[in-house]
């Protein structure tokens, strides 16, 4: 075929199908969804589409999860022979972190809610891939490696499905050979479950203003190492939490290592997007902190197997957009149902699918089609994702206003009062600002230096980005689009230093400079190669210059057991 015009009136026509419902993503939220609908209706027509090259390759988290969903959705699951989770957590420990020491906050003192006994700690990735062969084997179609590039609307304005992208369009824009045009999807209800600031779920909200009188939603980065630990240095099931150091007080954020199946160790950092020092850099928090002397040794004799990172939903009960509008809903990290404190959101992922697709089956049921799944919205806030989410609305507000130690203490305050008598003395807080206006200009900052990585415990982005097994077609569109050009180094550097070459954990953004000297340029070069779909960039860059679209479907990363 030969090259032509991508924007030519001269393009075929894309193929349609058609459907009950149609799915985007295929995490927690997404497959629940699709085997509660089969399981109200066998004859119902359910199809999921996931950007990545197989299902799990984009699913990332801690994970210590709660099975609540799990029992709710798949009650024969512990029975199973092919069970995602088998690793029941066996102790459970809270840390404040010092720049040399260490103090263990007595279990005691912690809210009940944040008990892990009983949980269990393992891959999101595998659970995800569970679900899906659960779900296929009700008859859900499930078509990985398809990225949803497009919300489609009928004439009333109303979601009536959504098409994939166009597969092999050129940097240039133009066709190459073996163009294949997307397809349509079309349903009578579409539930996008497309995780933290996905990029159509950002599209409706905006478009039927579904976060209006809603407080901003707010977002962490998470970053995650896989490692496989010396036999002696491995705690089956041990779950443990740290904050502090090496985040100065102002900044919010926390870790975690969770040891696994065999002798398997998740090792990540969180740090809250609502940072105000533009010099701070996730990535190398995460690496500074394994150094800790009560964190270090457990590496010894170990070996890293897998590295991640993903943007986080942290605003909680007054964040949570309306979730439903004409034609469909939000469900899962993409309505924003994350337990901050807890660190955990799959559990409500896989509630919130079960919850509209309940609520969609029923529509269906009466004849309905393309309408508002109202009583979905009527109800989330009084099922158990609300009650999760409002025992700890205020945890988030109060750490920002205050600080990490003050913020906790009150936080956990704050979480024993709604627990024991159902109320909060400080009502519901706002969270303020948006997280991309909190930059404070790097003149009115001590910019902050990192070590070198030594290669052992600590490591530079690209050598990780190479474990993630990232890759994307290269003669293709960039997929982080600047709305202008000009920004960059124009407006971001000099009042920034242009911080998302700081932010972004993969190395995407750097600002170069033609000689030595920095006399030339500087130019803003994005290798978008490098993307691992974090979506930080989205969320955080200040002039919200930068935006995060679908590149071709299977690109990005490819996440062994994460």
């Amino acid at each position: 075929m030969n090259e032509m015009e991508s924007a030519s009136p001269d393009l075929p026509p894309r193929e349609s199908m058609d459907f009950d419902v149609v799915i985007v993503g295929a995490g927690p939220a997404g497959l629940a969804a699709a085997i509660r609908l089969k399981q109200l209706n066998d004859d119902l027509a359910v199809v999921v589409v996931e950007k990545g090259s197989e299902v799990g390759a984009h699913i990332l988290s801690g994970a210590v999860i709660d099975p609540v969903g799990l029992d709710r959705l798949v009650p024969d699951w512990r029975s199973d022979p092919d069970r995602p989770l088998k690793t029941e957590v066996s102790a459970d420990r809270f840390y404040v972190l010092g720049p040399a020491g260490a103090l263990r906050l007595p279990n005691f003192m912690m809210p009940r809610l944040m008990d892990n006994h009983g949980n269990f700690v393992g891959s999101l990735a595998n659970v995800c891939r569970f679900l899906a062969r659960r779900a296929e084997a009700l008859g859900v179609d499930v078509f990985p490696g398809f990225a949803a590039a497009e919300v489609l609307y009928g004439e009333k304005g109303t979601v009536v499905g959504i098409a994939t992208g166009d597969m092999g369009i050129g940097k240039n824009g133009r066709h190459k050979e073996g163009f294949a045009r997307g397809m349509e999807l079309r349903a009578k209800y579409v539930l996008f479950a497309e995780g933290a600031r996905g990029s159509l779920s950002k599209q409706v909200i905006a478009r039927f203003r579904l976060d209006e009188g809603k407080e901003p939603q707010k977002f962490g980065i998470g970053l995650k190492e896989l490692w496989q630990v010396d036999p002696a240095r491995f705690r089956p099931g041990l779950v443990q939490h740290t904050f502090g150091w090496p985040l100065q007080g102002g900044t919010g954020g926390g870790s975690f290592l969770y040891h696994f199946d065999e002798n398997f160790l998740s090792v990540g950092f969180v740090v809250h997007l609502n940072y105000q020092n533009p010099t701070l850099s996730p990535f190398d928090e995460f690496q500074r902190f394994k150094t800790h002397p009560l964190i270090s040794g457990v590496f010894a004799g170990g070996r890293r197997l897998a590295y991640g990172a993903r943007a986080i939903t942290e605003g909680g009960w007054q964040s949570v957009p309306k979730l439903a509008f004409p034609g469909g809903a939000l469900i899962g990290c993409s309505a924003g149902f994350v337990n901050v404190p807890r660190i955990k959101g799959s559990h409500n992922a896989i509630l919130s699918g079960m919850l509209a697709a309940e609520h969609a089956a029923a529509a269906l049921a009466a004849g309905r089609a393309n309408d508002e799944l109202t009583s979905y919205e009527e109800a989330w806030r009084g099922s158990d994702i609300g009650k999760d989410l409002k025992k700890v609305r205020n945890v988030k507000p109060l750490w920002s206003k205050f600080g990490t130690l003050p913020g906790v203490a009150l936080g956990g305050f704050d979480m024993w009062t709604n627990e024991l008598f159902g109320l909060s003395l400080f009502g519901t807080l706002r969270h303020g600002k948006p997280d991309y206006a909190t930059l404070r200009p790097i003149d009115e900052v001590t910019p902050i230096v990192y070590p070198k990585p030594d290669g052992h415990i600590t490591f530079d982005k690209l050598s990780s980005v190479f474990l993630s097994n990232t890759n994307h077609e290269e003669d293709q569109p960039a997929h982080l689009k600047l709305r202008d050009p000009a920004v960059p180094i124009r407006d971001n550097l000099p009042a920034y230093g242009e911080p998302a070459r700081l932010y972004c954990p993969a190395g995407v953004f750097e600002v170069v400079y033609a000689d030595a000297d920095r006399k030339t340029g500087p130019s803003f070069v994005i290798s978008a190669q490098n993307c691992v779909h974090c979506k930080t960039c989205d969320i955080k860059d200040p002039a919200q210059n930068i935006t995060w679209v679908p590149p071709e479907g299977g690109g990005g990363p490819n996440y062994p057991n994460m």
